[in-house]
């Protein structure tokens, strides 16, 4: 029996891919009672509405994580929460600084003490690979919020509410995913644009994103990182895995872009340690009562988990039978 069974969930963001994929897991597969949605964007929460033929199980929210009332009314008896809204476009956010630091920060501090306030058992949140070591302002605001959702167990250590963060690379098939624009481009003969040949990512489909997010409350005590091991990808290859026969034209690294992904930072690697699937960043302190994990295993001092230095690439055949998985 799941954990969710039976219990009141809440999805902050929850009309974007993700959140999608979330939601139709969790109706499906885990038996909850009630799942709460809350976002900004009124018709995507009706599209996602007709999406599930409104299910009555559903509740949706009209709300801005920025608003701490709102939070407040939303999470009245929340047992579980997923935090997934976020500002994410990193050119916006070199535009538009501060939008990202009241979204991302503050807001993220409004789910932590919303979630305390309400009694919420766990919370989960969604961090990016732009968090670790980051060179841009996105990067910076999600390394924040990080920080914050790990310190909020110190301000819940003598309530239930525990908190951990999940961060993985590029989902594949998620909106703004480069596969679909690129077959386009390429069934209409166009050269396809690429920042940089030596580029590599780490790639996750949506399900494995899915089921990585929802694990992670069977086995969180709070206080964790978690990074999912998962393999990387060649921007040369994954080009040829959408048209062997387009051409490709490099366009150059945008403002704030890495040529590789990184998900733990060297600096990280003496609280790092590998159990079964992923890998857990521990906290620095954990005065809640934190434990390392029984079956745990040490990294290397000075190891950093970066994109082309993984132990495992996808091939182009192997790119092509995931784009026809995920219906690309």
């Amino acid at each position: 029996m799941s954990l969710l069974t039976g219990s009141s969930v809440l999805i902050t963001g929850g009309t974007g891919s993700l959140g999608k994929a979330l939601i139709k897991e969790i109706l499906d597969n885990h038996d909850v009672r009630r799942l709460v949605i809350i976002s900004r964007d009124e018709l995507k929460q009706h599209e996602c509405r007709a999406m599930f033929n409104n299910d009555p199980r559903l509740r949706w929210f009209i709300g801005d994580i920025r608003d701490r009332q709102r939070l407040d009314r939303a999470f009245h008896k929340v047992d579980y929460v997923i935090h997934a809204a976020a500002l994410k476009q990193v050119d916006t956010a070199e535009y538009n600084p501060f939008e990202y630091v009241q979204t991302n920060v503050q807001g993220s501090q409004n789910v932590i003490d919303a979630a305390i306030d309400a009694g919420v058992k766990k919370v989960v949140a969604l961090s990016t690979d732009k968090a670790s070591s980051p060179v841009n302002l996105y990067g910076a605001t999600k390394l924040c919020a990080d920080r914050l959702f790990i310190s909020g167990n110190h301000y819940a250590a003598a309530y239930d509410t525990r908190f951990c963060v999940v961060r993985y690379g590029n989902v594949m098939g998620s909106r703004g995913s480069i596969v679909p624009i690129w077959k386009r481009m390429a069934a209409e003969g166009k050269s396809l644009p690429v920042t940089d040949d030596r580029m590599t990512r780490f790639w996750i489909t949506l399900d494995q994103a899915v089921k990585f997010v929802l694990d992670s409350f069977e086995i969180m005590q709070g206080g964790e990182l978690y990074v999912p091991k998962i393999p990387s990808v060649r921007i040369t290859d994954l080009a040829k895995a959408v048209d062997d026969n387009a051409t490709t034209h490099e366009i150059g690294i945008r403002p704030g872009e890495k040529l590789h992904e990184e998900m733990i930072a060297a600096d990280d690697s003496r609280r790092t340690v590998s159990v079964g699937n992923r890998y857990v960043v521990m906290p620095h302190l954990g005065g809640w009562g934190y434990e390392t994990p029984a079956d745990a295993e040490p990294v290397k001092d000075g190891w950093s988990y970066q994109s082309d230095g993984n132990e495992k690439f996808l091939s182009i055949e192997e790119l092509r039978a995931m784009f026809v998985a995920e219906g690309l």
